[in-house]
């Protein structure tokens, strides 16, 4: 079992319906597709790669990511966060504020609301 955010790279939406709007059309177009790869832009590169310095997502020993290694989750402006559920509240709280901090947006697609 997992937990869920995503994170992507463009203005914030101005509410929860809008950020879901936003999430559906982004998902379907770069991490839905397998036919079109399509390479994590730089803002997101540089994100993931301060998550992963907190948070390391070692293929043989993660126990905060569900799918690691976590950049393979990211496809242009947009990466999705899979964390093991039982470590999901500290560092989905850490992602939140670092996509914050990095004027990135982040979601909650579960709970269909954007993370402050």
């Amino acid at each position: 079992m997992s937990y869920d955010l995503a994170v992507w790279d463009g203005d914030r939406p101005l509410d929860d319906d809008q950020a879901g709007s936003t999430y559906d059309e982004l998902y379907e177009r770069y991490l839905e597709s397998d036919d079109v790869v399509v390479p994590p832009a730089p803002r997101i590169v540089a994100y993931v790669e301060a998550l992963v310095a907190r948070y390391p997502d070692d293929v043989d020993r993660s126990v905060v990511w569900a799918s690691p290694p976590v950049i393979e989750e990211a496809s242009g402006p947009i990466v999705y966060l899979l964390m093991s559920y039982g470590e999901a509240e500290e560092v989905s709280e850490y992602a939140a504020v670092l996509a914050r901090e990095r004027g990135l947006v982040c979601f909650d697609p579960q709970a269909e609301c954007l993370r402050p």
